[in-house]
């Protein structure tokens, strides 16, 4: 059952190295956030994964951190756009 852990990691791996050519290629900010956001998600599950795979609880702590770094980054992302968007709607 492990090496079936750890071929769904590889796979989600290979997931990353996708996302990291779409941050570097994306044309748009919204794009490349997009991809961070693949990022977050794949590596909080890789390391899910092997957490359960090796048995180690301190992997599925640094899951928890990195899916809470995940939700700031898109909170921050999207705050200034947020603003700006206000600011043109307001017509006064």
């Amino acid at each position: 059952m492990q090496i079936f852990y750890f071929s769904l990691a590889l796979v989600l791996l290979l997931n990353l190295v996708a996302g990291m050519w779409r941050v570097v290629s994306g044309p748009t900010a919204a794009d490349r956030m997009l991809a961070v956001q693949l990022l977050g998600t794949s590596s909080v599950a890789i390391l899910l994964i092997l957490a359960h795979a090796t048995g180690n609880p301190a992997l599925a702590d640094v899951a928890l951190v990195f899916a809470l770094l995940s939700a700031v980054t898109t909170v921050a992302f999207v705050r200034p756009a947020w603003r700006i968007k206000e600011g043109k709607n307001d017509s006064h």
